[in-house]
């Protein structure tokens, strides 16, 4: 029995204010439900991630008004969320533990200017360790990201320009993207001109922030057969959680549960024609092409200024533009553009080939990782 995910939700993405992060998992589990031609009816299990916000969890089958669920759960590894919750939903469907899995992330961090956002963090404190990192200058994601990045520069000689090839590339896709939040195209002396966040970044190479939510249903290829959309075969997953600081900024966990993914979906990394890549930052993304194999280990940084990641290059990476320049729903960014791929419905951003589509998941300071092997075949 194969499981495959059978429906996808999108709500509207990015600047988008006056609604909960509730109210838009709720409205992104609705789409996914009717993408697949289904009922809320039907569906019998719901797993739930959430970002920055922490509002979305257990109450939504209150919200939605789902009865007798027989598999609900909160599932949180940050940014590899998205790819776990698949992997348990196919388990459960494969199992029969349950026959119809949503799977959902909304947050909605973005307040409309002038509301008091960012007033919650006005008497913030932090103690500790994390405070003595604090005092030293490193207290958020880009500069313990920065430093990671930094290191794989000393080691390998990789350069921000290199990194900027990403942002350009990822930012073609996103013009070709009705979704996407940015699309005007950008240059090399655009990424390079924008303004530092914590060296080696710049604003180009950082992630958007986004409200917003989307939603995934996961069922057996048999219960798919008859629904609206060619279901997505979920063949290859695996995550890991490698809790090693020494490695940091050299090696991720995509060098461990890629090999697994493939291994299980009897793939191996030259037959992946599409890969949606976590890209918090532009250096995420060429950690994962470097551990995923899609180069060798220290020549991230030239593949990506080859040319071979845009639009008519030799890899299809991050083809909706990315969280750099799409929208940034954590690890279900990838995942949503990967269902598309797969099915063959991105129009004028469609890959040429789309028969195995990997799909990468990254959590916390590079200490949780996921990955999933999808085909519409």
């Amino acid at each position: 029995m194969n499981a495959v995910i059978a429906g996808l939700g999108i709500t509207e993405m990015g600047k988008v204010y006056g609604r909960t992060a509730p109210e838009f998992a709720a409205d992104a589990v609705r789409l996914a439900v009717d993408d697949a031609g289904l009922a809320l009816a039907d569906v019998d299990g719901l797993l739930t991630n959430t970002g920055i916000t922490g509002d979305v969890g257990l109450g939504l089958q209150r919200d939605l008004g789902l009865r007798d669920l027989r598999l609900l759960s909160e599932v949180q590894a940050y940014g590899s969320s998205a790819g776990a919750m698949v992997q348990y939903a196919a388990m459960a469907v494969m199992s029969g533990m349950a026959s119809v899995v949503a799977c959902v992330f909304a947050d909605a961090p973005l307040k409309e200017p002038g509301a008091g956002a960012g007033a919650a963090y006005a008497g913030l404190t932090t103690t500790g360790w994390r405070g003595l990192a604090a005092a030293s200058g490193i207290y958020s994601a880009n500069t313990m990201y920065a430093l990671a990045a930094r290191r794989h520069m000393r080691t390998y000689g990789t350069t921000s320009e290199q990194l900027g090839h990403i942002a350009v590339a990822q930012r073609a896709w996103a013009a070709l993207n009705p979704l996407a939040q940015m699309r005007d195209p950008i240059t090399l002396a655009d990424h390079q001109s924008s303004r530092w966040i914590a060296e080696p970044f710049h604003l180009l190479d950082c992630c958007l922030v986004s409200n917003g939510g989307v939603a995934v249903i996961v069922t057996t290829a048999d219960r798919a057969a008859d629904l609206n959309q060619p279901p997505v075969r979920i063949l290859g997953w695996a995550q890991t959680h490698p809790g090693n600081d020494e490695q940091l900024g050299l090696v991720s966990g995509a060098a461990i549960s890629g090999p697994a993914a493939l291994k299980m979906a009897g793939a191996t990394i030259a037959d992946i024609d599409v890969a949606e890549l976590y890209d918090c930052y532009t250096f995420t993304a060429l950690l994962s092409l470097e551990d995923y194999g899609f180069c060798a280990k220290g020549e991230g940084g030239p593949f990506a200024a080859s040319g071979a990641l845009g639009p008519g290059g030799s890899l299809a990476v991050n083809t909706g533009g990315g969280q750099l320049s799409s929208y940034y729903m954590w690890g279900m960014t990838p995942l949503s553009e990967a269902v598309v791929q797969a099915r063959g419905q991105g129009g004028d951003r469609q890959a040429p080939r789309n028969d195995l589509v990997l799909v990468s998941g990254n959590g916390g300071l590079l200490d949780h990782h996921s990955t999933l092997i999808l085909s519409a075949r």
